[in-house]
């Protein structure tokens, strides 16, 4: 009976037989730690002040000509499986998802084989899922009947701790008939009056479908002039989107941040040349060609909340995306700005703001988008905004990107009046944990009182804005004090509620005008944009009827604001 006991020993291995005594311990150790402690949260923090990346480029295909080249003419051609396509059209259709398929890309005569597109936008895209035309582009002309005719009043009233939104139903969205209403151009959906053009998008017509080019997503490490990412913005002839690149234009004039772009004759299979309006899209390679490593880039998500919500890290996953300095970085900077931002008391926020964030730089950001009418910044639905922390001055500013609804509400909006859907423009704002009352989170002057058809809807009622093309978060709801959902962003309505930063933005909003609307630059770059784009193929009485109308808003605006007392003192 001895024998097969011994056999059984003989099956653990000599090495653990002979330490059997500290394999043991470990194991009582491991279940003691499970017992006690197995419910308890471990953090991670990245703590290394490193700047290395490992997401890097190891194959940059060199161009022709410059992919951004102005003075030249560009062209793209997709060929892909006609299979392919028409799965991922049902994909999206039944599920909304939005998946990749394999495509060869000829870009300015040069060939790469099997890079990844899919579909691009959110209420843009609603038209290819049967939920009305998507919404976006710029509006009608000024002087149109109907609509606001003033450029709201200043707004002082703010909301007091813990009070909830005032005003009451959806956040408010642009659209036509203003007397001075910002406009651009007749939309592809009846939107001549509009602030919004509507896209009326179709399967059967992919050349004028908003798609993500990714050069890297089925050859590593892949990149075309240093771009891994490539954006063809919506819209094509009357409605191709000049108020996106003027407002890049305007913004890259002044020396701020600002993504290149071009004008491009796009071909699709054996469709019709369109031409479109190419961008860079906002990644760790345009965040390294335009700041470098000295910092790190965090994308908000659409629909992200401001809020913070304690020291877990994962918690803000889905609302930032880190996109550069990943492993020797992290999101801790982030969770400080929020908390501060959230619990500061007005006077601690007014004292010390500077510690956080470039105040001279958040003045021109905040003073840009008022002056470009930004229907949609860092307070509006869709989040468009990047936060760069500097790592040698451990401060932040805000980067801008997607700017196809400016141009948008009323030509006569001052200064201290509010511009953005989610409020977050004007004077007043709310305190630590509340939302604006009827001051800054309420609509825009000369916002219509409902949603245009194919508008995102906030998170908190129960629709999510799509997570993979906008990095979507189900975090916070409409009029969230942090900026979740629809409502707002407490940095920036809190910035334009204190009295201590009134001389530094406008300051910035002084200067600014002067390079944008009194220089002139805004309407001779306006025209070389409409040059541009004929060259490029588009046609030249749409193209004709959407710079005249858009050159109209610019004049508008540059006379109304004239006569305001922030540019005359």
């Amino acid at each position: 009976m001895t024998a097969p006991r011994k056999r059984l020993a003989h099956r653990i291995p000599l090495r653990l037989r002979h330490h059997w005594k500290p394999a043991g311990s470990l194991a009582v150790g491991l279940s003691v730690l499970l017992i006690f402690f197995g419910d308890v949260r471990v953090t991670p923090f990245v703590t290394s002040a490193s700047t290395a990346d490992g997401d890097e480029i190891t194959d940059n295909v060199t161009g022709a000509v410059d992919l951004f080249d102005d003075s030249r003419t560009h062209s793209i051609q997709l060929e892909y499986s006609e299979t392919d396509f028409t799965d991922m059209m049902e994909k999206f259709q039944d599920e909304g998802e939005k998946e990749y398929i394999k495509a060869d890309l000829t870009v300015d005569g040069v060939y790469l084989n099997d890079v990844g597109i899919r579909l691009k936008g959110n209420s843009t895209l609603q038209s290819l899922r049967g939920g009305g035309m998507g919404g976006g582009g710029q509006g009608g002309p000024a002087g149109q009947d109907g609509g606001a005719q003033n450029g709201g009043q200043r707004q002082n009233t703010g909301a007091q701790n813990g009070e909830q939104q005032q005003n009451g139903g959806q956040q408010q969205a642009p659209q036509g008939g203003g007397t001075e209403a910002a406009g651009g151009g007749a939309g592809v959906a009846g939107g001549g009056g509009g602030g919004m053009t509507q896209f009326s998008l179709s399967a059967s017509k992919p050349e004028e479908l908003p798609w993500l080019i990714s050069i890297d997503e089925y050859v590593e490490g892949r990149a075309y002039e240093g771009h891994r990412e490539l954006s063809l913005r919506p819209g094509v002839d009357e409605a191709l989107p000049l108020n996106e690149a003027l407002s890049l234009s305007l913004m890259k004039k002044s020396g701020q941040t600002a993504e290149k772009f071009a004008f491009t004759a796009v071909k699709v299979n054996s469709r019709p040349v369109a031409t479109r309006l190419m961008v860079e899209n906002p990644s760790k390679d345009y965040v390294d060609a335009e700041l470098g490593s000295t910092g790190v880039a965090y994308k908000a998500r659409a629909g992200s909340s401001f809020d913070y919500v304690g020291d877990d890290p994962t918690d803000y996953e889905e609302s930032f995306k880190q996109l550069n300095l990943k492993g020797s970085q992290d999101l801790s900077p982030v969770m400080k700005l929020l908390k501060w931002v959230n619990q500061a008391s007005d006077a601690e926020f007014a004292e010390n703001l500077d510690k956080y964030v470039d105040v001279e730089s958040f003045s021109e950001y905040v003073a840009t988008q008022n002056l470009l009418l930004n229907f949609d910044d860092m307070a509006g639905p869709g989040k468009n905004y990047v936060l760069w922390y500097d790592l040698g001055t451990k401060k932040f500013s805000v980067l801008g990107w997607d700017f196809n609804l400016t141009f948008s509400g009323t030509a006569t909006t001052g200064p201290d009046d509010s511009t953005s859907m989610g409020g977050g423009g004007g004077r007043g704002g709310a305190m630590p944990g509340g939302t604006a009352q009827d001051g800054a989170a309420g609509a825009p002057s000369g916002m219509p009182s409902a949603l245009p058809s194919g508008m995102p809807q906030a998170p908190g009622n129960g629709q999510q804005d799509d997570r993979q093309d906008a990095d979507t978060a189900e975090a916070g709801g409409p009029g969230g004090g942090g900026g979740g959902g629809m409502g707002g962003n407490l940095l920036k309505e809190r910035f334009l509620a204190a009295d201590a930063f009134d001389d530094a933005y406008h300051a910035a909003y002084k200067k600014l005008y002067q390079e944008f609307y009194a220089s002139g630059f805004a309407l001779d770059a306006l025209d070389s944009l409409a040059a541009q784009a004929e060259r490029a193929g588009a046609d030249t009485s749409g193209v004709s009827a959407t710079a005249k109308s858009l050159s109209g808003t610019v004049t508008s605006r540059t006379e109304a604001l004239a006569k305001n007392e922030v540019i005359t003192g």
